[in-house]
């Protein structure tokens, strides 16, 4: 067996091709189920964000399991393999775990060492152990990952400055347009993302938001923490006239504003607009671009800006992946001592199965004994047992995943005859 993470993500694809890939969050139980129904699998979490659609899995085969996934991306972006074989990487065991332990870090991020990768890590890993997908070897890893994540961050400085997209966003859009505070600003979406913008937005000084939302009480809700208004999200394309800085993150899977809605609420307006759309897929249609008066940028834009402002950051990149590593190799020690857990159970239950037996056989004998005295024989019997096994338990986990350690268990199992 193999751990595999077969993925796209924002160094490999496009922003159409991640679109075409991405998951809603509905959806995400579907795939797992499919996933985990093939041959080739036996684990799997599933990991889709603004950057990157990933899959790991626990391979009974490496190639079958590559095929089974390679044909789920093909479908679920109607793509065929040629068009999505340059863009599509795969890694396996060690490097699997290093890949994974990276991104919970936010070394694999388009805006290096963003915090909200993480918990979209343990969201991703909660849903696979809600739906079965995830068991002992992918929930030992994600374990791990999270670990690794926020010991990066409580011991580097990493995640100093922008450590999030939704906060680069709002950046970015500052040093467009060199201020945004006494700006008119429309927030579409009221998630995780939207939550972000809205605080970072108010950390800029503004104090005119509008949040809207299709969630209303989400939307009200975030409105009332950064003192702004919400809007019903009916209302949308009315309240476009009224902004001049627009942020979207809905998440819908579809495009919420088209040229012709932009067109109709900016009539007669004269005040040029921003619009920083950072949704997988977009929220904004791409014509909106052509509108007079209208500047449109993408997740594309807002990376090309991140990568000017990692130098800060860069430095902590060498501290923290020292630290992969070494959670690597503790990952590794750890899944090398799981693989000895279960013969050393069945020694043990083997054992205490011929202790019960053989106090049954004496029961005769043992009958005339008062319960205190019942209860010391058998906690010394049980005593007993567990001190002759307690070399060889210890001799089988320490030599687990070594040409010795196969001998020995090779050994305890026809010695015990535990088949």
């Amino acid at each position: 067996m193999s751990i595999v993470v077969i993925g796209v993500n924002h160094r490999t694809g496009p922003l159409a091709l991640l679109e075409r890939v991405n998951l809603r969050d509905d959806a995400v139980p579907k795939a797992i189920a499919g996933l985990v129904a093939r041959p080739n699998i036996r684990e799997v979490v599933v990991l889709s964000t603004c950057n990157r659609t990933e899959v790991y899995a626990v391979a009974e085969r490496f190639h079958g399991a590559y095929g089974d996934i390679r044909d789920f991306f093909c479908d679920l972006g109607g793509l065929d393999p040629a068009e999505l074989a340059p863009h599509l990487y795969s890694q396996h065991d060690e490097a699997a775990v290093t890949h994974l332990f990276e991104v919970a870090c936010g070394l694999d991020s388009a805006v290096l060492g963003e915090s909200e990768i993480l918990g979209q890590v343990g969201d991703a890993w909660e849903l696979a152990r809600a739906e079965g997908g995830a068991r002992s070897t992918l929930n030992l890893l994600f374990r791990h990952a999270l670990e690794t994540g926020k010991r990066a961050r409580s011991e580097t400085a990493i995640g100093r400055g922008t450590a999030s997209v939704s906060h680069a966003a709002v950046e970015m859009a500052v040093e467009r347009l060199g201020s945004i505070a006494g700006r008119r600003v429309l927030v579409v979406g009221a998630g995780d993302m939207g939550e972000g913008i809205a605080v970072a937005l108010r950390g800029a000084g503004v104090t005119d938001i509008t949040v809207t939302s299709r969630t209303a009480e989400r939307a009200g809700a975030l409105a009332q923490r950064v003192g702004g208004c919400v809007a019903p999200f009916a209302e949308l394309p009315a309240r476009l006239a009224q902004a001049d800085l627009l942020l979207t993150c809905t998440g819908s899977g579809e495009t919420v504003i088209d040229r012709d809605m932009l067109a109709a609420g900016r009539a007669g307006s004269g005040v040029p607009m921003l619009i920083v759309d950072i949704a997988v897929p977009r929220d904004v249609a791409g014509e909106v671009a052509d509108l007079d008066g209208v500047t449109l940028l993408n997740l594309d834009d807002l990376r090309t800006w991140a990568a000017r402002g990692e130098a800060a950051r860069l430095a902590e990149a060498d501290d923290v992946r020292a630290i992969v590593a070494d959670e690597v190799e503790r990952h590794a020690f750890e899944s090398i001592a799981r693989q000895a857990a279960p013969l050393v159970a069945q020694l043990h239950d083997r054992a205490d199965g011929l202790r019960r037996a053989e106090l049954a056989r004496y029961e005769s004998r043992l009958r005339h004994l008062a319960p205190t005295e019942r209860a010391a024989v058998d906690a010394l019997t049980r005593g007993l047992v567990a001190k002759l096994l307690h070399h060889v338990s210890v001799r089988l986990k320490d030599d687990a995943g070594t040409p010795q350690g196969e001998r020995n268990a090779a050994a305890v199992r026809d010695l015990f005859d535990l088949g």
